[in-house]
C-alpha cells in the first residue's frame, strides 16, 4: 500500500468515527432531555452505517479532498421532536450543541493522547513530528525506519485534525449544519420560511465560501493545538 492511500485511509477512518461520535451525541443528549425520536430509531450508536450519508459522508469529503479542503462533510441529521422537551428552545440548543462539542473532546482526547505518546514512549516524538508533518504534506519528510507505534501517532493527530475541523465546520449557519439549527431558533417567520426552503441553494453556497468561512477559525485553532502538542 502506497503511503498517499495510506493517509487517506487514516482520513477517512477518522471522519467516519468524527460523524458517528457527533451524530450519536445529538440523539443520547435528546433523549435524556425527554426526546426519544433518534433513540427508538437506533441513532444512540456509534455505528457509522446508522449515521452515514450519502452526499454528506461520501460526495463531500471527496470534493473536498480533490480541490485540496480539509477531510469534512456531515452525517444523516438526527432526528428530533422538540414538542418531547420540557423546554422546547433550551433543550434543542443543548441537543444541537451536543454534535460539536464531542467533536471537541475528541479532539482534546487526541491531544492529550498525542503528548502522552511524545514524551513517555520510546520514539514517540519521533512519531508524532513525522504524523504532523505528513498531515501537512511538508517537503521532505523521513519516512524510513519509523517507531512501530507510528500509526497510532498518525491516527490519532487526524482524529484531531477532522474533530477540529468538524467543531468550526458545523457552526457555520448554512442549512444542513448545526449552526443552521440554532439561527433558525431566532428568525423571524418570513425569513425562516425562507431560510428553511434553501434546498439544495444551500449545499451551493456551502461550496462556495464554506472554505473560506472554516479557515478564518479553524486556522488559529488549529495553531493553537499544533504548538500545545508540539511545545508542552
Amino acid at each position: 500500500m502506497s503511503l498517499d492511500v495510506a493517509l487517506i485511509l487514516f482520513q477517512i477512518v477518522a471522519l467516519f468515527f468524527a460523524l458517528s461520535v457527533h451524530e450519536c451525541a445529538h440523539a443520547y443528549v435528546a433523549w435524556r432531555l425527554g426526546d426519544p425520536t433518534a433513540k427508538m430509531l437506533g441513532r444512540v450508536t456509534l455505528n457509522p452505517l446508522k449515521h452515514l450519508d450519502p452526499i454528506g459522508s461520501v460526495v463531500f469529503p471527496v470534493i473536498g479532498m480533490l480541490s485540496g479542503l480539509p477531510f469534512i462533510g456531515w452525517a444523516k441529521p438526527t432526528p428530533i421532536t422538540t414538542r418531547n422537551f420540557k423546554k422546547a428552545k433550551r433543550d434543542d440548543i443543548l441537543t444541537t450543541l451536543a454534535g460539536p462539542g464531542s467533536n471537541l473532546a475528541l479532539a482534546l482526547i487526541a491531544l492529550v493522547l498525542l503528548v502522552i505518546l511524545r514524551h513517555v514512549v520510546a520514539g514517540g516524538e519521533i512519531a508524532v513530528e513525522t504524523a504532523v508533518g505528513l498531515a501537512f504534506h511538508f517537503r521532505g519528510v523521513d519516512t524510513t525506519a519509523l517507531p512501530a507505534l507510528f500509526p497510532i501517532a498518525l491516527l490519532l493527530y487526524y482524529v484531531l485534525f477532522v474533530d477540529l475541523t468538524l467543531f468550526v465546520f458545523n457552526f457555520i449557519p448554512i442549512p444542513p449544519l448545526d449552526g443552521s439549527r440554532i439561527l433558525r431558533l431566532y428568525l423571524p417567520y418570513n425569513a425562516l420560511r425562507f431560510y428553511d426552503n434553501m434546498g439544495m441553494f444551500s449545499l451551493l453556497i456551502l461550496m462556495l465560501v464554506g472554505g473560506r468561512l472554516l479557515g478564518v477559525f479553524f486556522t488559529p485553532l488549529l495553531s493553537l493545538f499544533n504548538r500545545a502538542l508540539l511545545t508542552i
